[in-house]
C-alpha cells in the first residue's frame, strides 16, 4: 500500500502549510473567536529514498546485522519462516513503508505485505504487516525494523494527539527543527502523518530571528534590535523567504509589526510564553493591522493539558518541539508465527 497521511482519521485529514508568503492572513470582518485562517497544501509523502537509504544502512550496520551470532548458532539458513507486526497499544502507524527498504538490505528474499497505510489509526492488537521469507534475515532485521516503525508512530501518534485537542478551533499544528540528527526528513514526514505541519526543515528554509541572534549582532536584546533585524532581513532577503520572529511581550509585537510596514504578510510573529489573556490581546491587535497581515503562532508551553485553550486564542499556529524530541515510541512487536525447513 501507498501512503495515505491521515488517510482514516477523523480528523484534520488535509493537512495545511502557511509557510508561504503572503499567506491566507485574517479577514478583518472576522469573529474575534476561532483560529486565523491558512489553506494551503502540504506534501504528505514519504521523503525520497535519499532521505533514509543511509539512514537504515547506519542503523544495520550499527546493529551488526550481518553478524548475528544468535541467528547464525541457531536457525539453519534453509529455514524460512512467517511474521506478522502487531500493533499493541493504539495509535496512528507511521513508517510502514521502511519495513521493505530494511528488509530489501538484509535479504532481498524477504516479501512484505502491507495491511495498513502510514497516517491510520490503528487499534490495539491490528496486524499492520506480514514478512515472510529467509527466517535468519527476519530475525536480523526485526530490532531495526520495530526501531524506525515504533518512532515514528510515537511521532504521530503525539501529533495526531495535539491535531485532535486543537480541531475544533482549527490553528495548525507545526513541528520544529527539535529533531534526532539525521532522522529530521522522516520525523517530519511522521507529524504529517500525524494530521499536523512542518516548520522550516532547515536553516535555508526561512529567517527566525530569536533572542541569541540578536544578542549576537546587536549586543541587546529588545524592541529596537528586533524592529532593526525585521528591516535589515525584510531589505536583504528574497519575496519568497518567510521571516519568523520570537517576541515575548506586546512591545516587542508591535516593533516587529511596524518594522514591516507594507511587508507584515511575510512575517511569522512567534509569541513566546505568552499568557492566555496575552496572546487573545495579541489577536485583536493583529486584526486591526490592515493587510496583508502577518501570522501569529504560539510557541513555548505547549502542552496536552493546555492546548484546547491555547487554539481557543484565535492563533493561526502553534508550535511544539515535543511533537518530536519527546514523543514515546509506540509499542509494536514483530511476532514470528511459523517457520519450516
Amino acid at each position: 500500500m501507498g501512503a495515505s497521511p491521515a488517510g482514516r482519521r477523523q480528523y484534520d485529514a488535509s493537512p495545511v502549510n502557511t509557510d508561504a508568503p503572503n499567506a491566507d492572513a485574517p479577514n478583518a470582518d472576522a469573529p474575534n473567536t476561532g483560529a486565523l485562517s491558512d489553506d494551503a497544501s502540504e506534501e504528505g509523502d514519504l521523503p525520497g529514498a535519499d532521505g533514509y537509504m543511509d539512514l537504515i544502512r547506519a542503523a544495520l550496520a550499527e546493529d551488526h546485522a550481518a553478524d548475528d551470532v544468535t541467528t547464525a548458532a541457531l536457525v539453519d539458513a534453509t529455514r524460512t519462516a512467517r511474521a506478522e507486526m502487531i500493533v499493541k497499544a493504539p495509535g496512528v502507524v507511521c513508517g510502514l513503508q521502511l519495513i521493505e527498504a530494511v528488509y530489501g538490505l538484509v535479504d532481498p528474499d524477504v516479501r512484505v505485505e502491507l495491511l495498513a497505510d502510514d497516517g491510520d489509526t490503528i487499534g490495539a492488537g491490528t496486524v499492520v504487516a506480514r514478512v515472510e521469507g529467509p527466517a535468519a534475515a527476519l530475525l536480523r532485521g526485526e530490532r531495526t525494523v520495530l526501531n524506525f516503525v515504533q518512532r515514528l508512530s510515537g511521532v504521530a501518534t503525539r501529533t495526531a494527539d495535539l491535531v485532535e485537542l486543537a480541531m475544533a478551533s482549527g490553528p495548525g499544528i507545526y513541528d520544529t527543527r527539535k529533531t534526532t540528527p539525521g532522522w529530521r526528513a522522516l520525523e517530519k514526514y511522521a507529524v504529517r502523518c500525524g494530521g499536523g505541519h512542518n516548520h522550516r526543515m532547515h536553516l535555508a528554509d526561512a529567517a527566525m530571528i530569536k533572542e541569541n541572534h540578536l544578542v549576537a549582532a546587536y549586543g541587546a536584546t529588545g524592541s529596537a534590535s528586533i524592529a532593526t533585524a525585521v528591516r535589515t532581513l525584510l531589505a536583504k532577503l528574497p519575496a519568497g523567504i518567510d521571516i519568523y520572529v520570537e517576541v515575548e511581550n506586546g512591545e516587542e509585537l508591535d516593533a516587529a509589526i511596524e518594522a514591516a510596514e507594507a511587508q507584515a504578510g511575510r512575517l511569522v510573529i512567534m509569541l513566546d510564553d505568552f499568557e492566555l489573556e496575552d496572546i487573545r490581546a495579541a489577536v485583536a491587535r493583529l486584526r486591526r493591522v490592515p493587510p496583508p497581515r502577518p501570522r501569529f503562532e504560539i510557541t513555548g508551553g505547549v502542552t496536552l493539558d493546555r492546548i484546547e485553550a491555547l487554539a481557543s486564542t484565535g492563533v493561526h499556529r502553534i508550535s511544539s518541539g515535543a511533537l518530536t524530541h519527546s514523543a514515546p515510541a509506540l509499542d509494536i512487536s514483530l511476532k514470528i508465527r511459523s517457520a519450516q525447513p
